[in-house]
C-alpha cells in the first residue's frame, strides 16, 4: 500500500512510523508545509520521499492528513479534487463538524474518512513521533454512513493496524465530547500557566514546583498553531464546557471561603473520577474512553 501523509508532525509522523513498522503500507510519501519538517522526517526514516501535494496524492492508496485542523479546513477539497476513486482520505484532527460539513457535497465526499484519534503528547514535529503512540487508545469515526463502504474498511484496518478501539459518533457528537475532555483540559491549562506566570515572585514558585504542578500544567506546552485553530473551529462547545468548569470553579471557591463541609463534600464526589479512570493518569485516555464508549458501534 503506497501511504501520503500530509503533515509530519507528532501525529502524521507517529502514523507513518506504525504503518511502516506492521508492514501496512511498503511506501511513505511525506507533504509538508515546512521544507525542515520534510527533511528531517525523511532523515529520521518516517517517510520514503518528500513530495508536493499534487504529486504525492494521486500516487497514493490511502491519504492522512494530520495538519492543523484551520489547514485542513482549506485542503480537504483540493485532497478529494486530485484523488482516484480509489483512494481513501482520512483527516485526524480534533474537529470534524466544520471539516465535515465543507466538503459535504463534493463528488467524492464517500472517499472521506473523519477521524479523531485520541492520543498525543504535548510535543510537535517530526523529532516528536512515537511509535506505539496509539496502541490501546480510542479512534473516533464520524458519520460513518456517508463514507463509502470500502473507503470506511480500509480506514478501520489502518485504525486497527495500529492497535486503536474504534468509536463511532457523528461530528456535531464528538466535537462536543472532545470539549469536555479533550479541549477543556487543554484550555484550562493554558490559563494555569497563564496564572502562573503573573505571579512577579514566579521563579521562587517553579522551584518548588513537583510533580503535580508539572503534571497538571503539562498541556500547557502544547503548540498554539494547533490548538488555536480547534478552539475557534469548536468555539461553541468549547465556550460551553469553560462556563461548566467556571461554575465548579467557582462553586469551589467558595466552599474554601465559607463551607468547608462543602469543600470535602466537593473533594470527595471529585474523587469518584478514580473508579472510572481506573488508569495510570498518564493521559487523558481513560477517561475519553468512557464518554466515546457510549458511541462504539
Amino acid at each position: 500500500m503506497k501511504l501520503a501523509v500530509i503533515g509530519l508532525g507528532l501525529i502524521g509522523g507517529s502514523i507513518a512510523k506504525d504503518l511502516r513498522k506492521a508492514g501496512f503500507a511498503h511506501e511513505i510519501l511525506g507533504v509538508d508545509a515546512s521544507p525542515e519538517n520534510a527533511q528531517a522526517a525523511l532523515r529520521l526514516g518516517i517517510i520514503d520521499r518528500v513530495e508536493t501535494l499534487e504529486s504525492a496524492i494521486p500516487k497514493a492508496d490511502m491519504v492522512v492528513i494530520a495538519i492543523p485542523v484551520d489547514k485542513v479546513l482549506h485542503s480537504l477539497t483540493r485532497v478529494l479534487d486530485l484523488v482516484s476513486d480509489q483512494t481513501t482520505v482520512i483527516d485526524v484532527g480534533s474537529t470534524k463538524k466544520a471539516i465535515s460539513e465543507a466538503v459535504e457535497n463534493h463528488p467524492k465526499r464517500r472517499n472521506y474518512v473523519p477521524a479523531h484519534p485520541m492520543s498525543g503528547t504535548e510535543n510537535s514535529g517530526p523529532s516528536a513521533a512515537l511509535e506505539g503512540l496509539f496502541e490501546g487508545k480510542i479512534n473516533i469515526i464520524c458519520d460513518q454512513e456517508k463514507t463509502g463502504p470500502q473507503h470506511l474498511a480500509f480506514a478501520e484496518k489502518m485504525f486497527q493496524v495500529l492497535g486503536m478501539d474504534i468509536a463511532y459518533m457523528t461530528a456535531d457528537e464528538q466535537d462536543h465530547s472532545t470539549a469536555f475532555i479533550s479541549h477543556l483540559p487543554h484550555a484550562a491549562a493554558f490559563a494555569l500557566a497563564n496564572a502562573v506566570l503573573d505571579k512577579e515572585d514566579r521563579e521562587i514558585i517553579f522551584d518548588l514546583a513537583s510533580g503535580g504542578f508539572t503534571s497538571t500544567v503539562r498541556l500547557a506546552k502544547s503548540s498554539p498553531e494547533m490548538w488555536g485553530p480547534i478552539f475557534q473551529q469548536n468555539k461553541e462547545y468549547v465556550v460551553e464546557s469553560l462556563d461548566v468548569y467556571i461554575k465548579h470553579l467557582k462553586a469551589f471557591r467558595k466552599s474554601i471561603e465559607s463551607d468547608p463541609e462543602q469543600m470535602m463534600a466537593l473533594m470527595k464526589n471529585a474523587n469518584r473520577i478514580r473508579g472510572i479512570l481506573a488508569g495510570d493518569g498518564d493521559s487523558l485516555v481513560k477517561n475519553e474512553r468512557t464518554i466515546v464508549k457510549l458511541y462504539t458501534k
